[in-house]
């Protein structure tokens, strides 16, 4: 088996750097900034294999991203989702193309809404559906970003609640 090493796949593998430098960190806006980053290279990504509806989701992750590093609001989360929603179902061919869409929206509301270990469970429920559409449509280095994500998700997790848990015992 031979394995084409495309300037797309190079892109993944590019993304697969960034999402561990996203998801390792601890702090929730340095988070956000590296996740920006990683978004727009994804777009650029997914346009390359030719995946719209995956490009789509790039973009809107970018644009929640960069948004909700300012903004924190029910109301802003909301109008990205029923953007993601109503964009994803209009360009979809068929129900798989729906994966990105579904962990776009996950994102959305992890992004907006939650913050620390519960935000980092979104991503890892969001990270779940990107690792799906990402062995449907062939990208190499998205699918093995989104297993290390997931990885790296659940130990930033621990590190965290470790971190509240030594919380306690410094204030003694």
């Amino acid at each position: 088996m031979t394995v084409d090493i495309s300037f797309a796949q190079a892109l993944g593998f590019v993304s697969f750097a960034l999402g561990i430098s996203t998801f390792y960190q601890k702090d929730d806006r340095k988070l956000k900034i590296v996740m920006l980053i990683f978004n727009l290279n994804h777009l650029v990504h997914f346009l390359l294999l030719g995946s719209l509806v995956s490009a789509l989701s790039a973009l809107l992750s970018a644009l929640r991203t960069a948004t909700a590093i300012y903004v924190s609001s029910i109301k802003v989360a909301a109008l990205f989702i029923s953007i993601s929603l109503i964009s994803g179902f209009w360009l979809a061919d068929n129900l798989w193309e729906l994966w990105p869409i579904l962990g776009t929206v996950i994102g959305t509301y992890s992004v907006f809404m939650l913050k620390g270990i519960a935000m980092r469970l979104g991503f890892l429920a969001g990270a779940t559906c990107w690792l799906i559409n990402n062995l449907s449509i062939g990208s190499i280095g998205g699918s093995l970003l989104e297993m290390t994500v997931i990885s790296v998700n659940i130990i930033t997790i621990y590190r965290l609640n470790r971190d509240r848990q030594q919380q306690p015992a410094l204030n003694n």
